[in-house]
């Protein structure tokens, strides 16, 4: 996909009013959507012995009802019941009871610009023209088909709602509506792209958000309005504070409990039309590895699980690296009897530890893509019999040892114990660094390592926001629902918002 497919090369420059002229206004129409077969342009009558005219035009893949039947719904509305719409009603009529905005059964705003009318019927409306008029009336009728709300399919919970978001952004605002029944829940529409016109909405708590964390928001999508966006993705590129780190700065959910309770944390949320997940920023270091079913069950089981996402954390990040540096060159730090062990396994293995484990390490990420991109009927069959069949190939031939095989296979569990599967993919990145500073340096590679990742840590912003936060600036107050959860009687005693940011600014 080349650069001009994301940030547009071409403006609209159709500022020109709508003529009074109907065929005027027909051709202009005609030419500007020259050789689009989807576009349906009806010509119609109306009025005592029909003799005015009109013409509707909409996209027929974005809109499912009958038009001839619309037209006649929308007639009847001007007159009373007892005259006949389709005999009485005159251009005047039309004009004075839409510029009145008389009540319709279809609610119809008023366009005065051809450009207008374009990005109407682009995006699902019906715009009707009349003739003697030089305005024309705009209806919302889009009525695509769209997946309906199912369980989720990354967040899958014991516990807790099943909803899922969808790709149908009212659907998606309106199951966060249920949740948040407050005018305090802000929601600011943008449009982005010259080509695509995707419709985006930032939500937010006015009572829980930081107005400097918001600002910053609205200023960094501000320069999003000629990019191209097909998807949440698109924005977290865009605004994030640091491209080239392999650390996600944002958080996707598909959950609407999830992005409830970020809004009630005092966090904004992005919600992309035709995008299944919804973005939350800023995402913090420790949000990462916090899970939506952390709150439905007791707090001693979520504490330990949470431990536990820690500890799968190091193990992502540092076992195989750790296996090498042990055995190349601290091989005296291993119990004698687990060493004997490790060495009878290595014997006749012809690589070093490092090349050893890269095979491995880049046989396991191989299947791991092919799961990924198979048939879901399929794809976690092929992964777990060709992660067996390849570990028992590689030790039978003499490729790998058995130690390695469990070092691998070990490291693979561990990144799939967290919940962010973006973070997971950060640490699929750092381990190969870590590999090579153990190859060279042993143990002392190691620590400079993990001393270069903790620097990069501590310098990364979301938003302007510490991404260590609470632990770097170390705020007590925020750890009662960072490495432990702590019961929620405490926790909802004081606005989550407050824990989070501090007072609103």
């Amino acid at each position: 996909m080349n650069q001009t497919s994301f940030s547009g090369t071409r403006s609209e420059t159709d500022i020109q009013p709508i003529s009074p002229v109907l065929e005027s206004n027909l051709k202009w129409i005609k030419t500007r959507f020259e050789d689009c077969a989807d576009l349906s342009v009806f010509q119609w009558h109306f009025g005592p012995e029909l003799r005015h005219t009109a013409f509707s035009v909409y996209f027929e893949t974005l809109f499912e009802n009958k038009t001839l039947n619309f037209m006649k719904a929308s007639l009847q509305d001007l007159v009373p019941p007892e005259e006949n719409p389709i005999n009485s009603v005159t251009p005047e009529d039309v004009i004075r009871f839409f510029s009145n905005h008389g009540v319709s059964s279809q609610y119809a705003k008023l366009v005065n610009n051809l450009k207008e009318t374009i990005d109407d019927i682009v995006t699902g409306h019906l715009v009707i023209f009349f003739n003697g008029w030089d305005q024309a009336l705009s209806y919302k009728m889009a009525s695509l088909i769209t997946r309906q709300v199912t369980e989720p399919n990354a967040e899958s919970v014991v516990h807790g709602p099943r909803e899922s978001t969808v790709e149908n952004l009212q659907k998606n605002i309106g199951m966060l509506r249920q949740r948040l029944k407050t005018p305090n829940f802000k929601l600011e529409r943008f449009t982005l792209g010259a080509e695509t016109k995707t419709e985006i909405n930032i939500a937010y708590l006015i009572n829980a958000v930081n107005l400097e964390v918001l600002a910053e928001l609205k200023k960094r999508i501000s320069g999003m309005k000629q990019v191209n966006v097909l998807d949440s993705s698109f924005i977290e590129e865009w605004i994030e504070d640091s491209t080239y780190s392999p650390f996600p700065q944002y958080r996707y959910t598909e959950r609407p409990d999830t992005a409830t309770a970020a809004l009630l944390d005092g966090k904004i949320i992005i919600v992309v039309e035709g995008t299944g997940s919804i973005l939350i920023c800023p995402g913090l270091f420790t949000e990462m590895y916090q899970s939506s079913e952390d709150f439905y069950q007791r707090s001693i089981m979520s504490s330990l699980i949470r431990l536990m996402r820690i500890v799968a954390f190091f193990m992502a990040l540092s076992l195989p690296s750790m296996y090498i540096a042990l055995t190349t060159f601290h091989p005296e730090l291993i119990p004698t009897v687990l060493l004997l062990a490790i060495m009878n396994a290595r014997e006749g293995i012809p690589f070093p530890a490092f090349v050893e484990a890269a095979i491995m390490e880049f046989f396991f990420e191989l299947l791991r893509e092919a799961g990924a991109r198979l048939p879901r009927q399929i794809g976690a069959t092929i992964s777990i019999v060709g992660a067996l069949v390849i570990g028992e190939a590689a030790i039978s031939a003499g490729i790998a040892s058995p130690t390695m095989v469990v070092v691998v296979a070990l490291t693979g569990i561990a990144s799939f114990a967290i919940p962010q599967y973006n973070m997971a993919t950060a640490l699929r990145i750092l381990k190969i660094p870590l590999m090579i500073l153990s190859t060279v340096l042993g143990g002392f590679g190691l620590m400079i390592g993990f001393l270069w990742i903790l620097l990069h840590l501590t310098s990364l912003r979301s938003l302007g926001q510490p991404y260590l936060t609470p632990l770097a600036p170390l705020q007590p107050k925020q750890l009662l629902d960072t490495l432990i959860r702590a019961p929620l009687k405490i926790l909802l005693r004081s606005p989550r918002s407050k824990l989070i940011f501090g007072s609103k600014k």
